[in-house]
């Protein structure tokens, strides 16, 4: 993004606080927490009101357009400014900026997925995109950017609850009859359970036992002290890990496995689709297996063979199922240095753009829906009692729970703070450093308090780098969405007091009753 700033691109920043990235921005959108939709719609109704939209495009390559053209008529900027606090003038900018520019591309990140209406989020910049015809061409697109290096290679390999690898839908009966008989196995005609989902199913007692490979939801999970409380009753817990973390403590078995990074054989998918190897550099440490070993001798033990195949074995087989794959041999993606998705044979390159489809005459497959959505307020209402909303995030010295950086010195870590406004430092009498205890209706923890030039009043921030000093997830919410399973971690209502202050012990126990109904009214009513 820099070298496109440099190179003379124009850069919007839409975010609730004035990060780095929007000191490089030509406008700064500072958009009130979970408003993203009332600012998506309030651009797509501008752009139409001034006849800015690519009519072109929208004739030949989508379905819908009438729908969302009146779905979207409310959202007038005046309306706009007043959801999301962003000024009419800078959403008019914006709007005009994005439908008259050659190329342009919308970016990401989990600042649009982490709310209960997530997949609403993605869709209402889709229909931007759609609007605008900017998609599929060279230098335009919709772009989400990972939070992990691997999460689109994770996905493509079969790792959501309703896809087989390569994309295939498990409920289709012809391409999972296909898997069956080259696996010699049957699979369950159904979509299985998103992370959200099975915490639900322990709730229900549906689900008895788990088995975690690299994943620490004991402190990952919106809510932590129901996720504690739901991995403590379990029958039997299986974690597979680099390190001993949290999770570990409630687990009946710990597998320890080789970093994938650095001691294993195998692949990573970027962000653009772009399959590369990742080479072995060093031999795991005494006990640790690769996960691979690891997994075909727990098959072996439940009365499979499946031998002992090496990474590029496995690769081949899922080459030979998948279409997106077929032709990455180990060979070529050392070769062309990576090769994005589809490939569907060896003298193929590889696909630079994922829908260039929609500018051929006639467009290949499905036109592109617009899918209109509308404007939802987080779940966890701000009120006198919890006026001021949390909203959590990463910073660039640490990743997640820290797991995989806690353990190692960084001059730019600092440990975790509440980051305020400096008006709210001076309106509730604090000063810098001061430890004050944050109060949400799940839970409480206590934190000093930072002063943060680039946060609005009535907006604090948070990490979940620390969890083991500062449990933050104690304090978000597990409201989800329907359709990702993905939980509201940027928008929670908490309130500020200090330690000892007349009353907050009392209100503060009552905040940490995680799991009662009477705790966790908001979800309810969400679902």
């Amino acid at each position: 993004m820099l070298k496109g700033v440099r190179n003379g691109a124009r850069l919007y920043a839409i975010d609730p606080r004035r990060t780095t990235s929007a000191e490089w921005a030509d406008a700064w959108l500072g958009i009130d927490v979970g408003s993203d939709i009332a600012l998506a719609n309030g651009m797509g109704r501008e752009i139409l009101a001034e006849g800015l939209e690519n009519r072109a495009f929208i004739a030949r390559a989508t379905t819908g357009f009438e729908a969302y053209r009146e779905s979207v008529e409310k959202y007038t900027l005046e309306h706009a400014a007043g959801v999301t606090g962003v000024p009419a003038e800078v959403i008019r900018e914006l709007a005009h900026a994005y439908a008259r520019a050659d190329r342009a591309q919308i970016c990401w990140t989990l600042g649009i997925t982490e709310h209960h209406n997530a997949v609403d989020n993605v869709v209402a910049i889709i229909n931007l995109a759609l609007l605008t015809g900017h998609v599929g061409r060279y230098g335009s697109g919709l772009n989400p950017l990972r939070g992990q290096n691997n999460v689109q290679g994770g996905g493509d390999m079969g790792a959501i609850p309703n896809k087989l690898p390569g994309g295939v839908d498990v409920e289709d009966d012809a391409s999972r009859a296909r898997y069956e008989r080259a696996w010699k196995a049957t699979i369950p005609p159904k979509r299985g359970w998103h992370l959200s989902e099975m915490f639900e199913a322990m709730d229900h007692g549906q689900l008895k036992t788990a088995y975690v490979l690299g994943e620490n939801p004991a402190q990952s999970e919106a809510d932590c002290a129901r996720a504690v409380r739901l991995l403590e009753k379990l029958d039997h817990v299986v974690v597979q890990d680099i390190f001993l973390t949290k999770t570990c403590e409630y687990a009946h078995l710990v597998l320890p496995a080789a970093a994938s990074w650095c001691e294993s054989e195998g692949t990573v998918t970027s962000s653009e689709r772009r399959v590369q190897r990742v080479r072995k550099a060093l031999d795991p440490p005494a006990g640790a297996r690769d996960d691979i070993e690891i997994m075909c001798e727990l098959a072996r033990r439940l009365g499979r063979d499946w031998g002992k195949p090496t990474a590029e074995q496995v690769w081949d087989e899922l080459r030979s199922l998948s279409s997106w794959h077929k032709g990455m041999s180990y060979r070529r993606l050392e070769e062309l240095d990576g090769i994005p998705w589809p490939c569907p044979d060896e003298n193929h390159p590889g696909s630079q753009f994922l829908h260039d489809r929609l500018w051929k005459e006639p467009i290949e497959g499905r036109p592109a829906p617009f899918s209109p959505v509308e404007f939802e307020p987080p779940v966890d209402t701000l009120t006198e009692e919890y006026p001021i909303r949390l909203t959590t995030g990463r910073r660039l010295d640490s990743f997640n729970t820290g797991v995989q950086t806690a353990g190692y010195a960084s001059p730019l870590r600092r440990g975790e703070t509440l980051d305020l406004a400096p008006e709210d430092l001076e309106r509730y009498k604090l000063s810098e450093g001061e430890r004050v205890r944050v109060v949400s209706r799940r839970g409480t923890v206590e934190a000093p308090v930072h002063v943060d030039p680039g946060l609005r009043p009535g907006l604090a921030f948070m990490t979940l780098h620390f969890q083991d000093d500062v449990a933050t997830n104690l304090l978000t919410i597990d409201a989800t969405d329907p359709k990702s399973g993905t939980a509201e971690f940027k928008a929670t209502a908490i309130r500020i007091e200090r330690p000892g202050a007349p009353g907050s012990a009392r209100r503060a126990k009552a905040a940490v009753t995680a799991g009662s109904p009477a705790a966790r009214p908001a979800k309810a009513a969400a679902r």
